[in-house]
């Protein structure tokens, strides 16, 4: 079934909302609870992301295909699945409501609505883990799409639990949760001035990904 842009939109919202929560919400809660076990901390963070992850592409993907990334925007816009127009739809959706997500995860944990990360994370090695982490976030989802479309909610669930704790940045993997998490001046926060270097390099991860399906499974002819 093909539903209609707006419906399209108001999943991406949707999803980009409760996504953006979990993962900051899950940071908040980890690192109260945790008393200063860093390790403790990030394991509870990972589990609420995987976990809300699986929901919300199971719920929503065949609406919207349960984007909730600009990187992942752009990979499809990049294979021509979708217009222009609505992919820059999807990301403005994202990240306005992404970043009402991050509001009102403040507002339930009695927090400033309005702050600003002081947590730095800039470096070729932090660079790098986004680079890997979206690469192999959006390689996942287009194999995948033409070989186990089933299994993308589990699998990108999985793939995110795991790279939260191989990747050096903790597999933020998304320029819209980036700077969401950068007006968060907690356990998962960013501070402003390293939005740019992730988001980057988050970018980057999804066009070479993009590339390497599109010869890994695209071409419909078997080779001798």
């Amino acid at each position: 079934m093909t539903y209609s842009l707006p419906r399209r939109l108001t999943a991406e919202a949707i999803g980009s909302f409760f996504l953006f929560a979990g993962v900051i919400g899950s940071g908040v809660m980890a690192e109260a609870l945790a008393q200063g076990n860093d390790a403790l901390a990030l394991l509870a963070n990972t589990v609420a992301t995987g976990a809300i992850l699986y929901v919300l592409i199971a719920m929503l993907g065949p609406i919207s295909g349960a984007h909730f990334n600009p990187a992942v925007t752009l990979a499809f816009a990049l294979r021509r699945e979708i217009e222009i127009r609505p992919a820059l739809a999807f990301v403005l959706v994202q990240v306005a409501a992404g970043v009402i997500g991050a509001f009102a995860v403040h507002l339930m944990f009695d927090m400033p609505i309005l702050q600003f990360s002081t947590k730095a994370r800039a470096g070729l090695g932090q660079w790098t883990g986004e680079f890997v982490a979206t690469f192999g976030l959006v390689l996942t989802i287009l194999v995948l799409l033409r070989t186990r479309a089933e299994a993308i909610p589990m699998a990108v669930a999985l793939y995110i639990t795991a790279a939260y704790w191989f990747t050096s940045s903790t597999s933020f993997a998304n320029p819209a949760i980036t700077l969401a998490r950068s007006l968060s001046d907690s356990f998962a926060g960013i501070a402003p001035a390293d939005v740019p270097g992730f988001a980057f390099a988050q970018l980057a991860g999804a066009i070479a990904a993009t590339a390497l399906a599109g010869w890994l499974v695209n071409s419909g002819k078997q080779e001798d």
